[in-house]
């Protein structure tokens, strides 16, 4: 591993044989809470990996293990907490947590686990590793996509309008919507890795991909909306790494990683063999994949040269004739993880939640302060900003911040006002981190 490590040699392994699928009122529990911390070192370290572009253990860890699996059922189990059990949550009258740190470390997980996907499958042989679950991840992130679609004007306001007079919960809830959308772009890059992989993917993930859920269309759509990208005060801003950053006039016409990612899967989509097999072009996707070529300016063509192949193909469809829908009766797999959850835990979602009032997310001091300091040792501040670079954020308002919480250390601020209007928030994860450290 790279000079500035997390794990030890041989501690990833065991953290990655460890890996498990927990129940959803599993979720938040000690056990749960370690998996997470695991979890959280591995994708720390194998983004470390990936910078330094050596060897990569992690994501070979993982496929020798065949862990890929355990993670995709993992992702959407979180992901159906957040649906169904959070907002059930957040409606008990009787739950007044002094402390929601727990309760965000559970909204947080999903944000780990696909970055840590993100992270491992550029690499084809977990795609493969994947197995079947490899539809499961389709749909999720087809999901996600659909949620970027259908977003509109996400974003404007500035974090401290959003949070200001908000409760505790009300404040996670919105946390938890504007993490979605992160959550989403990331679904977007594993979804790309995936394309990259369509000559070897069964005929059912292809079926689901090109039939079923029609990405081409879907792609187009997501091009066409570009919600990544907007206009301040008349200034170009991309979302890039967890924040809108302004983009210079003079790199106004760089193309942006996300718009990168859309291309180069509708590249696999629409010119692999094996894909063009099983696409039908039916006039409406005819319709949809022609505005493409609005796009494809010598700009973009200079930047992606093997999109001039996309060129030809669409100047060919649209001399064309369409298809009709076929109608071939095909044995196929289906997805299931999201189904089989749904099937065990139907009509369960308020027991789910009250016992996890009950016996997860109701700690005392003496737990609280035992969980902060295992968070103090699993978000470690040098290894932090090696993953994360750029200049760290307010705690309140997410402006560029400069100021340390001198008490544990953890948060940033851009000025003191910010630190006092947070503190009634703060204070008690700060203290208790602060009292973790120096029992250490």
């Amino acid at each position: 591993m790279g000079d500035l490590e997390l794990l030890l040699p041989g501690e990833a392994e065991v953290l990655v044989r460890g890996l498990r699928s927990f129940q959803l009122r599993e979720m938040g529990s000690e056990g749960w809470n370690k998996q997470h911390e695991s979890l959280e070192k591995l994708n720390m370290q194998a983004i470390l990996d990936a910078t330094v572009s050596q060897a990569e253990p992690i994501q070979e860890l993982l496929v020798t293990h065949g862990k890929i699996p355990t993670l995709v059922e993992e992702l959407i189990a979180v992901e159906m907490w957040k649906q169904k059990v959070f907002p059930v949550l957040c409606r008990l009258e009787d739950f007044k947590p002094q402390n929601t740190f727990p309760i965000y470390m559970v909204v947080h997980h999903e944000a780990s686990i696909i970055n840590l996907l993100e992270t491992v499958f550029f690499h084809k042989e977990v795609c493969e590793s994947a197995d079947d679950k490899v539809l499961d991840l389709v749909d999720y992130c087809h999901r996600k996509l659909i949620l970027l679609v259908a977003r509109k004007g996400g974003g404007d306001l500035s974090e401290e309008e959003r949070f200001q007079d908000s409760t505790p919960m009300q404040e996670l809830q919105k946390q938890a919507e504007m993490m979605e959308f992160e959550i989403s772009l990331k679904a977007l890059s594993v979804l790309r890795y995936i394309t990259d992989c369509v000559d070897s993917l069964s005929l059912s993930t292809l079926n689901r991909m090109l039939r079923t859920h029609n990405l081409p269309c879907l792609l187009v759509e997501l091009l066409e909306h570009s919600p990544w990208s907007r206009r301040v005060g008349g200034k170009l801003q991309h979302f890039e790494s967890g924040q809108w950053q302004t983009v210079a006039p003079s790199e106004q016409q760089k193309l942006n990683k996300l718009d990168g990612q859309v291309w180069i899967a509708l590249y696999n989509l629409l010119l692999s063999p094996e894909a063009r097999a099983r696409y039908c072009l039916t006039s409406f996707a005819k319709g949809q994949l022609l505005k493409l070529q609005a796009f494809l300016t010598d700009t973009l063509l200079d930047q992606l040269p093997n999109l001039a192949d996309l060129k030809g193909f669409l100047a060919h469809l649209a001399l064309a004739e369409t298809q009709p829908p076929k109608k071939d009766l095909v044995l196929e797999q289906i997805p299931e993880i999201w189904d089989r959850l749904e099937r065990e835990n139907k009509g369960k979602w308020q027991a789910i939640a009250k016992h996890q009032l009950q016996h997860v997310f109701s700690l005392s001091e003496k737990d609280l302060r035992q969980q902060a300091q295992r968070w103090a040792e699993t978000y470690r501040l040098d290894v932090l900003e090696a993953v994360a670079p750029e200049k760290p954020r307010c705690g309140y308002c997410n402006a560029e911040a400069s100021k340390r919480c001198s008490r544990c250390q953890n948060v940033w601020y851009c000025c003191r006002e910010c630190q006092v209007k947070h503190w009634e928030k703060h204070g008690k994860t700060c203290v208790l981190a602060a009292q973790g450290d120096r029992a250490k």
